[in-house]
């Protein structure tokens, strides 16, 4: 069986040479200063917004996955922001890898043009130019995934904080747990996908929830179809879940997020 986070990393990191070569031919490229001199942190803002009371939702916009192709008609990543933020989305998630997941850079920046949220930038971050990208579009936190980059987890997250950015850091077994608390990640997202076949069990984070820190910002993330599924994670004490194919696939996404909150 085809391993899909090996193939997803092969072009990732083409992309991630194209960018340096971009931004080496311009001297005036705005990723230069951030890269060169960081940014100091206003506030933790996203992880601020995952530890008010209640379960937190963090509404991604996503377009299509390896797993299931297109997943729903998204005229506007900025319009359905506005809905996401409408239901009471604690923060927006934005998938920018385009081959996988057909995101963009332009739907990171047109929904920080249009949304307040704490805003994600979801991708394969395997080098701190990614960072100081995500930076430069608006974002406030990036992703980084400890089975794509595993010894260099916490020189990655040091890299985020130097720039100003918070990281979420996902991991979907129990030694990559240790590996992330180990780096010091302040928040922390159980991925119930097997990365390598992009199979989905839930029960991955029910497990997974009793080794985490109680200080860390909690988060479930992938396979999280509804209602029942949220309530079992705000059980199981997580501070909040990240949803994607469920709220773009239903009729009315403001109100779907309300229900996952438990509060209709």
């Amino acid at each position: 069986m085809e391993n899909l986070l090996e193939k997803i990393l092969k072009y990732k990191e083409q992309e991630v040479n194209a960018l340096k070569e971009e931004v080496a031919a311009n001297p005036d490229h705005p990723i230069h200063e951030i890269l060169d001199k960081g940014r100091s942190f206003k506030k933790r803002f996203f992880e601020a917004s995952l530890k008010e009371p209640g379960l937190a939702v963090i509404a991604e916009v996503k377009r299509k996955s390896p797993s299931e192709g297109t997943i729903g008609e998204i005229p506007s990543a900025a319009d359905l922001a506005i809905l996401y933020a409408e239901g009471g989305a604690a923060a927006i998630s934005v998938l920018t890898d385009g081959p996988s997941f057909g995101g963009s850079l332009a739907d990171l920046e047109a929904v920080r043009e249009k949304s307040p949220l704490p805003l994600l930038r979801k991708d394969f971050t395997i080098d701190p130019i990614q960072i100081a990208e995500a930076a430069v579009s608006g974002a406030n936190a990036v992703l980084i995934i400890v089975a794509a980059v595993k010894d260099k987890t916490k020189a990655l997250i040091q890299e985020a904080e130097r720039m100003g950015m918070e990281a979420l850091v996902e991991v979907t077994n129990e030694e990559e747990l240790t590996i992330a608390v180990a780096a010091d990640a302040r928040i922390i997202g159980v991925n119930n996908r097997d990365l390598k076949t992009f199979k989905v069990d839930i029960q991955t984070a029910l497990k997974l929830k009793s080794f985490m820190p109680d200080y860390v910002a909690s988060v479930a993330a992938s396979g999280i179809k509804g209602p029942e599924d949220a309530k079992k994670m705000r059980e199981a004490g997580y501070d909040a879940i990240l949803v994607g194919q469920s709220i773009v696939e239903s009729n009315d996404p403001r109100s779907y997020i309300k229900q996952l909150r438990g509060l209709e």
